[in-house]
C-alpha cells in the first residue's frame, strides 16, 4: 500500500462499531440506514457543502437490494466509492477513496448530545430510597437496590416442605442411605 493510505481492516472496525451502536441484536455484519447515516456525520463525510445528509441517504438506498434494509461491507465500500468524488473534489476516485476512509478509520460512534440523569434536589429528594416509609420501604434492601419483583410481591414457599421445617433439602439424602 502506499504511504498514508489506510488499510481496509481499519476501517471495516469502524464500519462494525457503528452498525451494533443502539442496536443489542445487531453482529457488526450488516449496517442499517440510521447508522450509516451517524458514521458520516461522526466522521465527517457529510460536511453540509458537498455531501449533504440527503446525499448520503440516496446513496444507501442506491447500494442496498431492493428488499433490504441494511447493508453489508463490500455495499458500505461501493457506498464509499460513490461519496469519494463528491467529497473530495479534483483528487482521483482512488485518492479521494483514501481520504475518505482515512476520515473514517479508527472511529467510533460518540454520544455528545446524550441525555444526562437530572440532579436537581427534587428529584434526588423523591428518589432517595433511605427516606422511603411504610411497604416501600421494604421493596429495597440496605444498600438502596431495588428487590425486584420480590419487593412488590409475597411468594409463596412452593418446595413441598412445611414452613420452618428444620430437614428441609435433606430427602434425597437419606433416600441413597437406605
Amino acid at each position: 500500500m502506499a504511504e498514508g493510505s489506510v488499510s481496509v481492516a481499519e476501517v471495516e472496525t469502524a464500519f462494525q462499531k457503528f452498525a451494533v451502536h443502539g442496536d443489542t441484536k445487531a453482529t457488526g455484519k450488516e449496517m442499517n440506514g440510521k447508522n450509516f447515516a451517524k458514521l458520516c456525520k461522526d466522521c465527517h463525510v457529510i460536511d453540509g457543502k458537498n455531501i449533504t445528509t440527503t446525499d448520503a441517504d440516496i446513496v444507501f438506498s442506491k447500494v442496498k437490494a431492493k428488499s433490504a434494509r441494511v447493508i453489508t461491507f463490500e455495499q458500505f465500500n461501493q457506498a464509499m466509492t460513490e461519496l469519494a468524488p463528491k467529497r473530495f473534489k479534483g483528487k482521483s476516485k482512488e485518492e479521494a477513496l483514501q481520504q475518505l476512509y482515512g476520515l473514517i478509520a479508527g472511529k467510533e460512534p460518540s454520544n455528545v448530545g446524550v441525555t444526562k440523569v437530572a440532579k436537581a434536589s427534587a428529584v434526588d429528594r423523591l428518589t432517595d430510597t433511605t427516606k422511603y416509609t411504610g411497604s416501600h420501604k421494604e421493596r429495597f434492601d440496605e444498600s438502596g437496590k431495588g428487590k425486584g419483583k420480590a419487593g412488590r410481591e409475597d411468594i409463596p414457599d412452593t418446595s413441598g416442605y412445611v414452613s420452618s421445617y428444620k430437614g428441609s433439602g435433606t430427602y434425597d439424602d437419606k433416600v441413597k442411605e437406605a
